[in-house]
């Protein structure tokens, strides 16, 4: 039986279950990253890596507020990243005392192949979903994005700052692109 979600109770029970979804993705994530990754990054070094797809050529303090990070945080995860060879620093075209911070190559395709990592073991799981629920975990999701978008805090911060808005399935499965550059334009 589904619990009722409806009205400001559905606000109590949805937490938790939400919750528990971003626990297993996390499992997912990490179980196929450890796996085949030949260089494994943290899940903050990854979040830098999502930002600067969606923001090449931003420097350090944009960077740090998108990130809610400290500056030397940040510049140390980003010397990992560059060390990694995942990220490129160059001098910026409008000031001397800042660099621009961009995916190298080798960063993309790091990423590329993590989400198509990622989305197989999403398609396996989502595979063994009746039409009716795919159909409401789409509609969920675009709702869920929506309020995050649209509240104030810290969330809503990253989501607009990074820029990054992947591809967000439709109702019937196939994928809707909502913002993202598009793979296959990338390497024409």
């Amino acid at each position: 039986m589904n619990p009722d979600l409806s009205g400001n109770g559905g606000q109590d029970a949805a937490a938790p279950t939400v919750r528990d979804v971003i626990e297993l993705l996390e499992v997912l994530w990490n179980k196929g990253r450890d796996i085949t990754s030949p260089a494994p990054v943290s899940s903050s070094q990854l979040r830098v890596l999502y930002v600067l797809d969606g923001a090449q050529g931003i420097n350090l303090r944009t960077l740090g507020e998108v990130l809610g990070s400290a500056p030397s945080s940040v510049s140390r995860m980003c010397d990992r990243l560059h060390a990694l060879g995942f990220i490129e620093r160059s001098l910026s075209s409008t000031s001397r005392r800042e660099l621009e911070l961009r995916l190298s190559s080798q960063g993309e395709s790091y990423l590329k192949e993590l989400r198509t990592r990622r989305e197989s073991a999403l398609s396996d799981v989502i595979s063994g979903m009746t039409g009716t629920d795919r159909a409401a975990l789409v509609r969920g999701l675009h709702g869920f994005r929506a309020a995050v978008e649209s509240s104030d805090g810290p969330s809503a911060e990253l989501s607009a700052g990074a820029s990054v808005r992947p591809a967000i399935g439709s109702a019937d499965g196939t994928a809707r692109e909502s913002g993202r550059r598009d793979d296959a334009a990338e390497s024409a």
